[in-house]
């Protein structure tokens, strides 16, 4: 056959296309392009190393680092070596505070319950120094509710918040008067019903003056009770009905007494000192992150 010349062998222009079979234009901001999807890094063996024969090279993955240790939790003791747990506790604590009794100085239940009321964030000591002239000068409930507000505010000033404090004494003594004949009554229901008592100031009053036991949970007592992992309570209330099956009745004003001591001298909210605390060997130590 005779050869194609070069001419013929070259490619035909394309024939113009119809009207209206033309390619449909591209929607407006899209781009019909393909993304290209970044492949994974592939790890390349290292250098002077080598495969079996015949077969594929292997691929070395990549190590994730290592996780830093978790820092171990303290539980609480199980339920079953509570109450011999709950016994030791008991006894360091009464070898260690034996003469514990309420740092108020008082002379009966009123002054007791006036200065427990003024003890509210302030201290002990500073309550001491204010209560001598104040009872002098007013020695009763009848001469408290019916004292000057003013005089009253200026005697109590150093303990702080002064005037809220002056205006509970005044209430308090004002009902003590008017439902009670100006005696304290000896029942915690009746007691948490006089304006500025609560079951705190209760408790130590029945405690302290009319040998009633209670377990005063204040500040210090809270914090002890959560640290030694004999409750999880937040509210005074509840921790006061979780920690008194867990003691005998007897007990229960001498232990808030001692917990107070012990969170003021040793077991402090910061740093606790646990290098000197006898506690330590029966102390989960709940809560504490640091310690000296």
């Amino acid at each position: 056959m005779p050869r194609k010349s070069p001419r013929s062998r070259r490619r035909r222009t394309p024939e113009p296309g119809l009207p209206g079979k033309r390619r449909p234009r591209a929607t407006p901001g899209r781009s019909h392009t393909r993304k290209r999807v970044p492949s994974a890094p592939v790890a390349h063996a290292p250098r002077g190393a080598r495969s079996a024969p015949g077969s594929a090279p292997r691929l070395q993955a990549r190590r994730r680092p290592a996780a830093p240790p978790r820092a171990k939790l303290r539980r609480a003791p199980r339920a079953g070596a509570e109450p011999a747990r709950v016994a030791a506790l008991l006894g360091i604590l009464e070898r260690l505070y034996p003469d514990a009794a309420t740092p108020l100085l008082h002379a009966d239940a009123l002054q007791l319950l006036v200065a427990t009321i003024l003890s509210a964030q302030c201290t002990d000591a500073r309550v001491n120094l204010v209560t001598p002239a104040l009872f002098e000068r007013f020695p009763d409930a009848a001469a408290l509710a019916a004292a000057d507000r003013t005089e009253l505010e200026e005697l109590i000033r150093s303990t702080g918040f002064y005037r809220n404090k002056a205006k509970a004494i005044q209430n308090c003594c004002t009902d003590l008067v008017a439902k009670h004949g100006g005696e304290v009554p000896r029942s915690m229901e009746e007691l948490t019903s006089l304006p500025g008592v609560g079951r705190k100031t209760a408790n130590v009053v029945l405690g302290s003056v009319f040998g009633i036991p209670g377990i005063v949970v204040d500040t210090h007592v809270q914090r002890l009770a959560q640290r030694l992992g004999l409750t999880k309570e937040q509210d005074p209330v509840k921790i006061e009905r979780a920690l008194q099956p867990q003691m005998p009745p007897a007990k229960w004003s001498a232990f808030s007494l001692w917990l107070i001591f012990h969170g003021r001298r040793v077991c402090v909210a910061r740093k606790p000192r646990c290098s000197i605390c006898p506690l330590l060997p029966h102390c989960p130590r709940l809560g504490v992150a640091s310690s000296q």
